[in-house]
């Protein structure tokens, strides 16, 4: 006899495997278009993976997320020379270790603090990174950096994949989505991840216990900052342009709003929540220009009737219509 979490995994793992499967084929759709577009989603769904480790794991809300995928973007745009084309092998472990020093020496300060301060001040050090490069000559100010060439991925003299192809970006970007995601599932089940997730339910016991919260909470931040890092090289390699705007408070709301709608503290909830904000999005831009009026409407009715965002309507379903105990 199948017990129930055994029959609920077996599901979990054949809806995963159904969703990998389609994200694999997708290409060959044909659509040049829309297959940029999934790359682009998958970008974010790695940024909103990021942040649900802070939000979703560690209890901690933070409004300034962004400044680390910037960081990450920047790096590739300061890194990659005006004639040739940078070394992927070479930038992108500096731009992620870059987005990960940036976390470290924001999260030293900002972890000492808890709920509407920790909000504000990580909200002021990312105005404080946005003005470092729209107001200086190192950012480039408001007009950005524009490269010329997308990143090689040449290791000796063998090329294993040509990223100025949209279609090697997509199984690139496919292929760092998978290891974020198998990344998160083992750190968070790990004996590390159980301490996070002990921290946002009750910090004075885990400290009475003898958890050095303040370092947890700071290795939590730091590991968040370097994958956001990750997903905003990911983005500048994509698209071949970095702006000030991608440190923007309105782009740590973005993804904020991505959890919420995915399900907060779900990794499958952080991806689903990237692609309906996206469906959302081209959905209603192609129906009005007031297509945010539309969007902020449907986030409040699922916040209000599905406040724990896509990932809970499995639960629901059963709890509802099989009449199965939701063993979540």
């Amino acid at each position: 006899m199948i017990h129930a979490p055994e029959r609920q995994d077996r599901r979990k793992a054949i809806a995963l495997a159904a969703a990998l499967l389609l994200l694999a084929l997708f290409p060959f759709a044909g659509a040049a278009f829309y297959t940029e577009l999934v790359t682009k989603v998958m970008i974010l769904a790695i940024f909103a993976l990021s942040l649900d480790v802070l939000v979703g794991y560690t209890g901690l809300v933070s409004f300034g997320h962004a400044a680390y995928y910037g960081v990450g973007a920047y790096a590739l745009g300061l890194l990659a020379p005006p004639y040739e084309a940078a070394n992927l092998w070479l930038t992108l472990p500096v731009a992620v270790g870059a987005a990960a020093l940036a976390a470290l020496f924001v999260g030293a300060f900002v972890v000492r603090v808890k709920g509407i301060y920790f909000i504000m001040v990580t909200l002021a050090f990312a105005q404080m990174f946005y003005f470092v490069f729209h107001d200086t000559r190192f950012g480039r100010g408001s007009d950005g950096i524009s490269m010329n060439f997308k990143p090689v991925a040449a290791i000796g003299g063998f090329t294993p994949f040509d990223l100025a192809n949209a279609v090697h970006v997509y199984y690139f970007v496919f292929a760092a989505l998978v290891l974020v995601f198998v990344f998160l599932r083992v750190l968070l089940r790990s004996p590390f991840g159980r301490a996070l997730q002990g921290i946002r339910s009750n910090e004075h016991r885990m400290r009475s216990l003898g958890y050095p919260v303040y370092w947890y909470k700071l290795a939590s931040f730091t590991v968040a900052g370097a994958l956001a890092g990750l997903a905003g090289y990911l983005s500048a390699l994509q698209f071949g342009f970095v702006n000030p705007e991608l440190l923007s408070w309105h782009q740590s709301g973005n993804v904020l709003l991505m959890l919420i709608l995915g399900g907060v503290g779900s990794l499958y909830g952080a991806v689903a929540g990237a692609f309906a904000f996206v469906a959302l999005q081209e959905l209603f831009s192609s129906l009005t220009t007031h297509w945010q009026l539309l969007l902020g409407g449907t986030i409040i009715l699922l916040v209000i009737f599905l406040p724990g965002g896509l990932a809970s309507i499995a639960g629901r379903f059963k709890r509802t219509l099989v009449g199965e105990p939701d063993d979540e």
